[in-house]
């Protein structure tokens, strides 16, 4: 045994030595023709190929949706070969989903054919010295084959992860809720409870909407078939407290879609945008709340202001100077500009990714450019409006479990003579004690309506004296 160890640790000794010898004294150009020579050799008698997928496309925007189906391919019926093992949190966080580590080596098989798949990154830990600490880490899946099996890989294997893949991870993963910082995409788990059954509204209209988004989610060769963009824009509109949000909400639970919350003042200009939206994939709602007030997208155009020549006392401080200069360079907004915008809403960009909606909201649609909200751009225009009897009784529903009770048919009076939200109705509905008690928080929506009704009373009749005293003052 000794005799074997001394014997080894001469060979590998003498192969030190001359692989040192080689480096430094054969030039590199005669080595490149040796290596290239010696790649053709082990080419020859070599009997594998690989397949190396990476996580991201070259311009590292979007990941690779080959990437993602091998990883949820093989973490579901190859995790068990693996010695380590990521976990995290599948479906409604009710069980485990275990992926497999970096550097990380399964086997597989299929149609009789073996293949290997390794986990690999690079660059592990570092990043680069980008302003937004974009990490530097490159993941790659390698799929080594023989190479008879070559076509039953490529033709058939890789279609039938891609597949399988995609099913599985529909089935378990969770949907997320995004956010934009600079040009990336933070997320956050999407667990918003709301559905159609629970929002308030009419069920005509609820019927309406939802028959029209599952129409759009199945509508893919005709979309391919007319030649058009496989997406649809919404415009939520009406009173705050009319449940704009909670729709948004519902269609996302309702198709199984991500959100991405797109807040358009911390993006600094139509590139930036143009960014963000390329990464955003398929089964996605860009949501756009509040446009009326992110940009200056109204419709009005405003007048730049004049810049000031700097004063006698800033020439001869320059310090002053250049606090002023900061100072306006703090005051900028963002750089995002209505054609920008547009040119993603139906563009040639829109149709980067398919299956998306864009969903807008306001609460003064008057306020909006005419060219943001024509058909083509937001396709399905749908008004939120203050609570009718039909959208109480769905609350009451919800927060009291009453389907019915003696004291509905005078709120439902109340609500036909007044305007109140039904964000309004349902913190009246809401208990307010340990065992909820639906007659008092029926009586006490009963008295909210009443002292609004009086109040709207006192306030038409303000507005009637107001007329009345202008006239007289006129006719004097």
């Amino acid at each position: 045994m000794g005799e074997t160890l001394g014997t080894l640790g001469s060979a590998m000794a003498a192969f030190m030595f001359l692989w040192a010898m080689y480096q430094q004294y054969i030039p590199p150009n005669l080595r490149r023709h040796i290596e290239k020579y010696y790649q053709r050799l082990v080419k020859y008698f070599y009997p594998y190929n690989e397949i190396t997928v990476n996580e991201y496309s070259r311009d590292r925007f979007t990941r690779n949706e080959v990437y993602t189906a091998i990883e949820t391919y093989l973490s579901t019926n190859n995790a068990v070969q693996a010695k380590r093992l990521k976990a995290d949190t599948a479906k409604n966080n009710q069980s485990l989903f275990l992926t497999i580590d970096d550097q990380q080596e399964v086997e597989d098989e299929f149609e009789g054919a073996k293949l290997w798949c390794a986990s690999i990154i690079s660059n592990p830990g570092t990043q680069t010295s980008h302003m937004y600490g974009y990490s530097n880490e490159k993941r790659h899946y390698r799929l080594t084959f023989h190479k008879k099996h070559r076509d039953l890989i490529t033709k058939k294997y890789l279609h039938h992860v891609l597949n399988e893949g995609k099913a599985i991870n529909s089935r378990t993963r969770q949907r997320m809720l995004y956010t934009n910082q600079e040009w990336m995409w933070s997320s956050v788990v999407f667990d918003h409870p709301a559905t159609f059954q629970t929002l308030a509204m009419e069920a005509e209209k609820k019927r309406e909407i939802i028959e029209d988004l599952i129409s759009f989610s199945r509508a893919k060769e005709f979309y391919a078939r007319i030649g058009k963009a496989w997406k649809r824009g919404y415009l939520l509109y009406g009173p705050p407290g009319t449940g704009k949000s909670t729709m948004i909400a519902a269609m996302a639970n309702l198709l199984h879609y991500d959100v991405y919350d797109l807040e358009l003042t911390a993006v600094r200009d139509n590139t930036e945008l143009r960014r963000l939206l390329i990464q955003v994939p398929s089964k996605s709602i860009i949501v756009i709340e509040d446009i009326d007030c992110s940009l200056d997208l109204t419709g009005q155009r405003k007048k730049k202001e004049k810049v000031k020549e700097p004063t006698e006392e800033e020439e001869k401080d320059p310090n002053k100077k250049q606090g002023k200069g900061e100072d306006a360079e703090q005051g900028k907004t963002s750089k995002v500009t209505l054609s920008g915008l547009l040119n993603f809403i139906d563009g040639l960009w829109s149709a980067s990714n398919g299956e998306r909606l864009v969903v807008f909201t306001t609460n003064y649609i008057e306020k909006l450019d005419p060219a943001l909200i024509r058909r083509g751009r937001m396709d399905k225009p749908i008004e939120l409006s203050y609570c009718s009897f039909e959208s109480f009784k769905v609350l009451a529903w919800n927060y009291l479990l009453l389907e019915a009770h003696h004291l509905f048919d005078k709120i439902e009076i109340l609500l036909g003579e007044i305007k109140v939200t039904p964000a309004d109705v349902a913190e009246h509905l809401m208990p307010k004690t340990i065992e909820p008690d639906s007659e008092t928080s029926l009586e006490s929506l009963i008295q909210a309506l009443e002292m609004a009704k009086k109040e709207a009373a006192l306030k038409t009749k303000e507005e009637e004296d107001k007329e009345e005293s202008k006239s007289a003052i006129e006719d004097e």
